[in-house]
């Protein structure tokens, strides 16, 4: 399991192997989000929790490797070609993309919605892939977009799709995250787990954005040992529950089986 925090030298002091410069280093890209061309030393101080003088430093050395690039007139940075190298990497190497994606877009254009699949870093889900219906109206995220891991389909499809032990781990830090919204939270996860244990799909339920209806399916490779979410969703006043129990929901169903089978895996 990875980590779900960023880290901290005391969880890791005691760890040999753990490179804490390293660490750092990462913890600086990922400060970057989608929207900001560029941030400041000061900016990512406060993000990491790290000295201002460290910060200074890793940005310097992750500018010489060409990870960051310097504009001296703003002092700011943005991040490097060889992120965008790495992030390429990854998704080439995501065969399932290629797999699914003609089926994706049909049921896309079929419920003029959005379909995408999506990969859990910490407590977010991050889409590796989506496509969207031709409507006018419609969701407008790409790969590279994040949404919750607790409060979505997607997130909730992954959840339903991880062995025990891992989805207790998850659960016991979106917990510790939650704070008084656990209660509440718990109980939209756990009926979530029935649903997916009746039906075979999650539903949202509009703790993340109520103006927002979906529903989601995990895919579960167990020979690869990896766990990805898609889901099918749009404008909630144009998905009625009716229409995602009774439709929308078996047809993603049978899209992961599908995608699955191409894949040569079994797929539960």
């Amino acid at each position: 399991m990875d980590a779900i925090q960023s880290f901290t030298e005391e969880d890791n002091a005691k760890d040999r192997q753990f490179v804490t410069a390293l660490a750092r280093g990462l913890e600086i890209l990922r400060c970057f989000r989608p929207g900001e061309a560029s941030l400041t030393n000061s900016e990512m101080a406060k993000r990491t929790g790290m000295p201002k003088p460290t910060i200074s430093r890793l940005t310097y050395t992750l500018t010489r490797l060409g990870y960051l690039t310097y504009s001296p007139d703003q002092g700011r940075y943005q991040l490097g070609a060889p992120v965008l190298a790495l992030g390429y990497t990854l998704l080439a190497n995501i065969d399932v993309r290629k797999l699914a994606r003609p089926a994706m877009q049909e049921l896309a254009e079929y419920a003029q919605c959005s379909v995408a699949i999506g990969i859990r870093d910490r407590l977010d889900m991050v889409y590796v892939e989506a496509c969207r219906g031709s409507a006018a109206v419609t969701l407008r995220r790409d790969a590279g977009s994040r949404i919750p891991l607790a409060t979505t389909a997607m997130g909730k499809a992954y959840l339903c799709g991880l062995p025990q032990a891992d989805r207790d781990f998850l659960m016991d830090h979106i917990r510790l995250h939650a704070e008084t919204q656990w209660p509440k939270l718990k109980a939209d996860l756990e009926q979530g787990f029935k649903d997916y244990q009746d039906r075979g799909f999650v539903l949202s339920s509009g703790l993340w954005d109520a103006n927002i209806s979906a529903v989601g399916v995990p895919l579960i490779d167990p020979e690869n040992a990896k766990t990805m979410a898609f889901n099918c969703g749009g404008p909630a006043f144009l998905l009625p529950k009716e229409k995602l129990v009774e439709d929308l929901g078996p047809r993603l169903v049978q899209l992961v089986r599908n995608v699955g089978t191409s894949m040569g895996r079994h797929i539960n």
